[in-house]
């Protein structure tokens, strides 16, 4: 089955993304990695206009709700430049577990292939989206209330710029 793509119609919307890392593999919780996530996004945020209404950062994989003049190209780039970045992070502190993500040409990918975008064309998926994103990190029973997770934009003091919907 084909992974879902972004339409080039709807290039400009409002969508709910996930990005997963390969294997499912713990990859942000140490070395500074969730840092290499919050300051692509924020790059992303003044050069490339995306708006981040709601996300958050779990052990393995990201959850965001963003609109952008090209979210297409949002995601390629997101992807590209932080798996250059966990390339570089990983031959440095942890060089035994680049071979994790290392494909049978020897290239290596980080990121599984699919976002799962999902179009939000109505304020009650908006809202369900929103309200999945934020419970992530209660629902996993790392955290008791929404706002204790750092990494998510149900914290105040998050370190990713929440823009108003």
């Amino acid at each position: 089955m084909p992974s879902p793509r972004i339409s080039k119609d709807l290039n400009n919307g409002t969508y709910f993304l996930t990005f997963t890392v390969k294997n499912w593999y713990y990859l942000f919780d140490r070395h500074n990695r969730w840092s290499i996530l919050a300051d692509s996004l924020a790059y992303c945020q003044k050069h490339k206009s995306v708006k981040i209404y709601h996300y958050v950062f779990m052990l393995n994989h990201l959850h965001l709700i963003v609109s952008a003049p090209d979210v297409s190209g949002f995601v390629r780039d997101f992807k590209r430049f932080t798996a250059r970045e966990f390339h570089k992070n990983l031959e440095k502190n942890e060089p035994t577990v680049l071979e994790i993500f290392k494909d049978p040409d020897g290239k290596y990918c980080f990121w599984k292939k699919t976002n799962m975008p999902i179009l939000l064309e109505t304020d009650k998926v908006y809202q369900q989206k929103a309200q999945y994103i934020e419970g992530n990190p209660v629902s996993k029973n790392y955290v008791s209330r929404p706002e204790h997770w750092i990494y998510s934009s149900a914290n105040a003091k998050s370190p990713v710029k929440i823009d108003r919907f």
